[in-house]
């Protein structure tokens, strides 16, 4: 079953702090984003190793599975948008339908140990990305017009990780 799309516009999480998941962006450190997201690669692990990680709670909500299979290709969008950002000027990001993402790659049925093992080189590669940054006020734009820094980026994608830790309670 097809859960329906996700259309809000979260970038709010930028200015405020989410009350869903708690991520507060001020207390983020943009430059230790890396270190941080490799540390939760390990609690994801943990979660793919549920005997109930595929199943989903309801009708309307991803598995454990399908938030993790999301979760290694957001580490993997934003590294590519932070490079982008590192070296074109302005540029303007790809469209990216996560909701059709989950659909076309199949998320509900991939192997999670697969996933476990997925997730590390996809955190790796987006702390590679904040280790290369030298200015984190080089600016980049989602196709909608959603302005955004290197630091406000890192901050936005911050946000989707913890707060994705905190839907499958983790």
């Amino acid at each position: 079953m097809v859960i329906s799309a996700d259309t809000k516009d979260w970038t709010w999480v930028l200015e405020r702090t989410c009350d869903a998941c708690g991520f507060d962006p001020a207390e983020v450190d943009p430059a230790r984003a890396g270190e941080e997201v490799r540390a939760m690669v390990p609690r994801w692990r943990a979660v793919l190793g549920r005997p109930e990680a595929a199943d989903r709670p309801d009708d309307a909500t991803w598995s454990a599975l399908e938030y993790a299979c999301h979760v290694r290709d957001v580490l993997v969008l934003f590294a590519d948008r932070l490079r982008l950002m590192r070296e074109q000027e302005a540029p303007e990001f790809p469209d990216w339908d996560q909701d059709a993402t989950a659909v076309d790659s199949g998320y509900a049925t991939q192997d999670p140990a697969v996933v476990a093992g997925e997730l590390g080189p996809a955190a790796d590669a987006f702390a590679a990305e904040i280790a290369a940054v030298v200015d984190w006020t080089r600016p980049g734009h989602r196709s909608n017009g959603s302005a955004f820094t290197v630091d406000t980026l890192t901050r936005y994608a911050m946000h989707d990780l913890v707060h994705h830790l905190h839907d499958v309670d983790a």
